[in-house]
Order: structure tokens, then C-alpha cells, then sequence
């Protein structure tokens, strides 16, 4: 990478960098508020009383109530509490299906998959071509024996905005529970959990300029849950562990940040965001947004180039001092099809060759001036190695 250029990171939605005020927070969380938030005396009290600051903050970013935010080690587990603890709760009662969208995050296909080794039925609704789940198809896939749905409110790899609150009405009408995971969209754009009309919510603290190792699961009061944690009575005896302390007072700070930046990051971001879209579609032949047709979060694009798998372009990014992200994972040298935009019912070829850019609170024009003035050369360069030269044909910036 030449030395006069400073590197970019545009991965914002698989972490962000830490907030300097969150850092600060927790630094004096560290030295001050080292007590156990169940002992009884002055410094269990001192750190309970950080415990209920953070809480508060983290249910104003959702429109929630404090005393429905149970603190988690991140969103991953969130989202195992949210689908176990309503299959231990639910099962007794004859309710052993659940219903997903194939374009979840792992951490809920995974578990949903562990559910069905328990002898659970899971059916997946699939996306359509624009990244969004169609809510009659979620309808449909209802039955007397379903206990949960679970739709995430944004997609983490083309930032679609899914249809929450309709998928909600039509489970809440069969007497189905409704969770959604909203750690991409908490921090970009409103969240609100009774417009959304869930009963989980799940959030991750390092989604939005918080330390990792920290999340949170709303449970609205009513619930029917069962914690898969066992111990103490710790999170009102939803989640056994001593609290991470330093890190709950840091995604607190993280949360009221959001929620005081969110409307001018959602601005900045958008605008950065479509400049860079624009940019490369024009710049770039054999070019498309994938989901870009939909409503998004404002901060990511998901673009697909013509003639290339996108791993080799993400390390020649990578080489060239810009930080990137595929939609697909990489095992074993093999280069995966991405699950989201299978779902979506892309070709082959177009589950490998897409790049994730997502944005943050600092990026900059001069960011993504860069990354334009370097892609085009690079794709030139790959396109012409693997002598898969998109066809003089192709359509020219397109959005999906």
C-alpha cells in the first residue's frame, strides 16, 4: 500500500470501530465499578445502580421498557435465547415448529438446525429477488403448531429493511411469538419494539460503536421464555452470570450515542452510500446492487461485479489499504455461495462475485473517492487474469 495513503475500513457491519466516549465509560467502569452487581454493600450497589444507567439507555434506543432488557454476551446469544428459550417454554404445549427466513444470520439458521436434531420442524421462507420477505409467504408457512417466527428487521449482507410488523400481525394472529434480530439496524435507523409488534428483540453492542462481548435480548413482559443459562438469579433470573459491568455501561453509552446521532449518521451515510453505488455502476461495467431496489439501512451496499469471484477482489482491496467484505465465507479455500443471495434466487455465479461495503460514522468523501478511484483499475486487472472479461453486451449499473 503506497505510505501516503491511510487505510479504509468500510466493514462497518461486521464491527465498528469502539466510540472514544465508550471507551472512556469503560475505563472508569473498570477502575470504579469493579463490585459484583448482587452483593449488597456500597460497591455491589455502586455497580448495580451502572448496571440500571446502561439498561435505561438501551431501552430508549428500542422504545422499550427497562426492565425488559436482559444483558447477554452479544447478539449470538441473544438470538439462542430468544429461539430456545421459547422452544423450552413452548414445547410442553404441542408447539414444535418454527418459521425463519432463509436469509437470517447464522446464529439463528444454526440454532434453528440444532432445534430440528431435537425433532423440531423448521420451515424457511426464501427471499425474494429484492432482498425482502414477502409477508404472505410468511403467512403461509404459519400453522396451529407454530411457536416462533423469527425475521430479522435488516439484512447484514444487502442491508434489506424486512417487512417486521406485517409478519407480526399475521403470526400474533395465529398466537405465534414473534422475535427479530435487530443488530444491524439498531443505530442506523428507528427501531421501535411496538411498531415493530415483537415480542424479542436482539441487539449486539458492537454493532454500534460498543465493546464486544456484550448484547441484549428485549423480552416483552407477558413472554413465555425459558433461560437456557442456568446459575444464579442474575438479569431478574433470565440470565444466570455475574454482569459484565464494564462492558454494559459501555454499550449504554454506545446506545444513547445512537440515538442522539441517528438521524444525521443515517444522512451522512446515505449520501456517501449512493455516491458510492453510483460511482462504481457508472465506472464499472458488468455492475449491479444486489437488494438495492428495496428500502435499506443506510450505511451498506452489496455489489455484484460481472466476471470475478469477489474474494480475489476483496484481497486486492485489502492490498490496496481498503477493508472490505464478501457475501459469501470462504472454507477451506472454497468459496461458498452466500446464503442470502441464494435465497434471493441469484444464479451461482452471482452468490460469489459480491462485495459487502458497509460505511461508518466516519467515513468520509475522500473514502470513498478512493475506493472509487481504485476499484475500476483493479476489476480491469482481475477480469483480465481469470480471462473472463465481461461481454461488451453487459448491462451497465443495475440494482437487484
Amino acid at each position: 500500500m503506497p505510505a501516503a495513503h491511510a487505510r479504509i475500513y468500510l466493514d462497518h457491519n461486521a464491527t465498528t470501530p469502539v466510540d472514544p466516549l465508550v471507551v472512556a465509560a469503560v475505563a472508569e467502569a473498570m477502575r470504579n465499578d469493579f463490585g459484583n452487581a448482587s452483593s449488597v454493600h456500597h460497591f455491589g450497589q455502586q455497580a448495580k445502580s451502572r448496571l440500571d444507567e446502561a439498561r435505561h439507555e438501551v431501552a430508549a434506543l428500542i422504545g422499550g421498557a427497562a426492565s425488559e432488557v436482559v444483558f447477554t454476551s452479544g447478539g449470538t446469544e441473544a438470538d439462542n435465547f430468544a429461539l430456545r428459550g421459547a422452544a423450552e417454554a413452548l414445547e410442553p404445549l404441542g408447539k414444535r415448529h418454527l418459521v425463519v427466513s432463509a436469509i437470517e444470520h447464522e446464529a439463528v439458521l444454526t440454532t434453528a438446525r440444532a432445534l430440528e436434531r431435537r425433532g423440531w420442524r423448521v420451515t424457511r421462507v426464501p427471499a425474494t429477488a429484492s432482498g425482502v420477505v414477502d409477508p404472505d409467504a410468511v403467512a403461509a408457512a404459519l400453522t396451529d403448531d407454530t411457536a416462533l417466527l423469527s425475521l430479522m428487521h435488516a439484512n447484514n449482507e444487502v442491508g434489506t429493511l424486512q417487512p417486521v410488523a406485517a409478519c407480526a400481525a399475521a403470526a400474533h394472529a395465529r398466537g405465534v411469538l414473534v422475535h427479530t434480530d435487530a443488530v444491524q439496524s439498531a443505530g442506523k435507523v428507528p427501531v421501535d419494539v411496538s411498531a415493530l409488534d415483537v415480542d424479542l428483540l436482539s441487539l449486539s453492542g458492537h454493532k454500534l460503536y460498543g465493546p464486544k462481548g456484550v448484547g441484549a435480548l428485549w423480552i416483552r413482559r407477558g413472554t413465555r421464555l425459558l433461560s437456557p443459562m442456568t446459575g444464579g438469579k442474575q438479569e431478574r433470573s433470565r440470565r444466570a452470570g455475574t454482569e459484565n459491568v464494564p462492558g454494559i455501561v459501555g454499550f449504554g453509552v454506545a446506545a444513547r450515542l445512537a440515538r442522539e446521532r441517528l438521524d444525521a449518521d443515517a444522512l451522512a451515510q446515505a449520501s456517501l452510500r449512493d455516491r458510492l453505488e453510483t460511482g462504481i455502476l457508472s465506472r464499472v461495467p458488468g455492475t449491479h446492487v444486489n437488494g438495492g431496489a428495496s428500502p435499506r439501512v443506510p450505511n451498506t451496499t452489496n455489489i455484484g461485479f460481472d466476471g470475478i469471484e469477489a474474494e480475489s477482489l476483496l484481497i486486492a482491496l485489502d492490498l490496496d489499504g481498503i477493508a472490505v467484505s464478501t457475501g459469501s465465507a470462504c472454507s477451506s479455500g472454497t468459496l461458498e455461495p452466500s446464503h442470502v443471495l441464494k435465497a434471493m434466487g441469484l444464479p451461482l455465479h452471482d452468490t460469489q462475485n459480491a462485495l459487502r461495503l458497509s460505511l461508518g460514522r466516519h467515513t468520509t468523501a475522500d473514502d470513498v473517492g478512493r475506493v472509487l478511484d481504485v476499484v475500476p483499475g483493479l476489476v480491469e486487472r482481475l477480469r483480465t487474469l481469470t480471462d473472463r472479461r465481461t461481454p461488451a453486451s453487459a448491462t451497465h449499473g443495475g440494482t437487484r
